[in-house]
């Protein structure tokens, strides 16, 4: 076990034993937040739940529920959750920036950008939210100001999953990205696509390290 694992495990007993102590406070969300971090995440999940049974309110526990879920993959229960943050409390920022998140890991490009330009309005010193917003609105320069490859995405005859996969195998990560997002405003349900414009944007993460 590392440090890192063992500062967690140690934080966890004093959060269960805080429960313990008082089952009705809102430990719950802190501790399902440790399990989560634990990746823990059915006991996350179940913790939240239960919680929110008297807190329906507390919209700390429904993000890490969401987020929880969306670690699952079970992501139209996370979007939900991120549903009733936002109708509770509408200028939350991470609650904009998940629900970003999870419509781009289904497909559904333009609603991201709607919930990522929320984002950085409420918070413009929020750069990876702009930095993201740019990336996925891949759009192509006016006139004669994109580059040949620009050009080339530009025509939807390029806009598939092998020419993206092409893209990201040469490093051209924008590219790829705009490939990918280019094939998921028409088809957002395409499975390929989705799991390809994840993996770019991971490789993006990587090269900013």
């Amino acid at each position: 076990m590392s440090v890192d694992d063992g500062a967690l495990a140690g934080a966890i007993r004093r959060q269960e034993e805080r429960l313990h102590r008082d089952p009705d406070s809102l430990a719950f969300a802190q501790l399902a937040d440790l399990y989560r971090k634990a990746r823990r995440m059915r006991e996350a999940i179940a913790l939240c739940r239960n919680g929110l049974v008297r807190y329906p309110s507390y919209t700390t526990a429904r993000l890490i529920l969401a987020k929880a879920l969306a670690a699952e993959g079970d992501l139209e229960p996370a979007l939900a959750e991120t549903r009733a943050i936002l109708e509770l409390s509408p200028k939350d920022v991470q609650g904009h920036r998940l629900a970003a998140e999870i419509h781009r890991r289904l497909g559904h490009i333009d609603q991201a950008l709607t919930h990522l330009e929320t984002a950085v309005r409420l918070d413009p010193g929020d750069r990876e939210s702009r930095s993201l917003l740019g990336l996925l609105r891949a759009t192509i320069p006016p006139g004669g100001e994109a580059s040949g490859l620009g050009r080339v995405l530009g025509d939807d005859t390029f806009a598939t999953v092998a020419f993206g996969t092409l893209c990201l195998e040469q490093g051209l990560v924008e590219e790829a990205a705009q490939a990918f997002t280019r094939i998921l405003r028409k088809d957002p349900d395409n499975p390929e696509a989705r799991e390809r414009l994840e993996t770019t944007l991971r490789a993006r993460q990587r090269r900013k390290g």
